[in-house]
């Protein structure tokens, strides 16, 4: 029988908030998983002690940026309307069923004046780093690297043609080291030092957020970007740096110092790290081998000119140090330039009459140069590990790893544009939607280990008794030989 139900909203009932959150809610994860209590401490010297209207408690405010990089919402006055009404979030900020929601203006204030210059936001994201590291869910002995675009609030068609300056690379300084030494090997003089002028590039500069860069890459959307460069734990994909630049910074720039950061931050005892082809330079894999690094990189396809040999074709003889064209003929060595390049001649003699001088060189000389950077030896070597066994095992971790990690942060917390201007302002953003993917992480992995407990038990006793059973065969083996 098709019966009308009566509204019932009026009726009183006897509940509490704390028994209408559901037992599984992430939430309720979260908050046995991770101890918040920390940031009052971190905090405090921003806050006057004696004087003023009482604030909003800082594990609080923050707990309410978190929630709404957790759930994807990227008004801060829609988050406050979702508090109202959901009893988990009330709940996990400790709010009863009739306590006043702050207001919007109450986050946005703290952000732009109390915490716009200070370290905070790092040190929430570096303290759950520490807490993942403590609870065997991130070593840092394997780690992947990438970057992705954020949209900046800016108009692509509205922007100004400025002149920078080029900022000298930081690797300068060990280059020109390695050039000097490669020259006196050769028994060639030092280069004379020389004061340039100042090398200058123009560039677009919006008129809305001067801190973005325009960015032009193959298979990218063009306009006005940042960066989100993000390293991932190869265990479980805990995030453990992010790093923001404008978007026409180059993706392998700021990789080897983020390194350095993360092996002094966390003491990681980094032994191997997977990138693509993107980082594929000789100052990256130089910088590797120097840190002890195993290093895997992505295949990136060398410029070719059609209807001319490949630069492969040119075999390499370190021991005499010569390349040999693909028809017999010794390119011996001539001199070290200034951009780190050794240069290697032909003979113009035999070049002359050379059958395959067509798919070789077009000089009018008849010499063909082939170069080779001071480091391309490191940068051979590197490359040689993407085909072997363990290298390829490492490689195919990247995709389940970092691009997954980066899929999340855009279907799921709002990491597809940037929600404010300004390069600042964009890391924290940036920060803080690592450090909610790590905190959901961290609580659900935590979770699945407290059911399985009994087993994982058995597990590691199982593995130490094989161990254990090894050892005794190999001594065995050893008594009898």
């Amino acid at each position: 029988m098709l019966k009308k139900r009566e509204a019932e909203q009026q009726e009183l009932e006897m509940v509490s908030v704390e028994s209408l959150v559901p037992s599984g809610h992430l939430l309720r994860k979260i908050d046995s998983a991770v101890d918040f209590s920390f940031i009052h401490e971190r905090v405090k010297h921003l806050y006057c002690g004696n004087n003023g209207r009482p604030a909003l408690e800082p594990v609080v405010l923050f707990k309410l940026l978190l929630l709404g990089y957790l759930y994807g919402v990227r008004s801060e006055r829609q988050l406050m309307r979702e508090v109202e009404v959901n009893v988990a979030y009330r709940w996990f900020l400790g709010l009863k069923l009739r306590d006043k929601v702050p207001d919007a203006s109450t986050l946005s204030q703290n952000r732009r004046r109390r915490f716009s210059e200070s370290t905070i936001y790092q040190e929430i994201f570096d303290q759950i780093v520490l807490l993942a590291v403590s609870k065997g869910l991130a070593s840092g002995s394997v780690l992947y690297t990438d970057s992705t675009h954020l949209k900046a609030t800016a108009n692509k068609n509205k922007y100004d043609l400025a002149e920078v300056q080029v900022k000298p690379q930081q690797y300068l300084a060990a280059l020109e080291a390695a050039i000097g030494e490669d020259r006196a090997a050769h028994g060639k003089a030092p280069l004379k030092q020389s004061d340039p002028e100042p090398e200058t590039k123009e560039i677009k500069v919006s008129r809305t957020d001067r801190d973005s860069g325009y960015m032009v890459r193959d298979g990218k959307p063009k306009g006005f970007f940042y960066l989100d460069h993000r390293t991932v734990d190869g265990r479980h994909a805990i995030i453990t740096d992010t790093h923001v630049t404008p978007a026409n910074v180059h993706d392998s720039v700021p990789y080897l110092g983020r390194l350095d950061r993360q092996r002094e931050r966390f003491g990681f005892d980094i032994r191997a790290v997977g990138v693509d082809a993107g980082y594929a330079a000789a100052a990256i894999t130089e910088g590797l081998e120097e840190r002890n690094i195993y290093g895997v990189i992505g295949y990136r396809t060398p410029t070719h000119r059609d209807g001319y040999f490949y630069k492969r074709e040119y075999r390499y003889d370190e021991k005499l140090d010569v390349y040999i064209c693909p028809n017999g003929q010794l390119l011996s060595y001539r001199t070290t330039n200034r951009e780190g390049y050794r240069q290697y001649h032909s003979d113009p003699e035999q070049c002359r009459n050379c059958p395959v001088r067509h798919k070789c060189t077009a000089s009018n000389n008849s010499t063909k140069v082939v170069t080779r950077h001071v480091w391309e030896s490191s940068r051979e070597r590197i490359d040689r590990h993407r085909l072997n066994g363990v290298g390829k095992r490492i490689y195919k971790r990247r995709k389940e790893t970092v691009e997954r990690s980066f899929a999340d942060a855009k279907q799921l917390h709002g990491h597809r544009y940037a929600r404010m201007r300004g390069l600042t302002r964009v890391q924290q953003q940036c920060l803080l939607a690592a450090t909610a993917q790590n905190i959901k992480k961290i609580a659900l992995l935590l979770s699945r280990m407290g059911a399985h407990t009994p087993f994982l038990l058995l597990l590691a006793l199982a593995s130490a008794y094989r161990g254990q059973l090894r050892r005794y065969q190999r001594l065995e083996t050893a008594n009898r030989d």
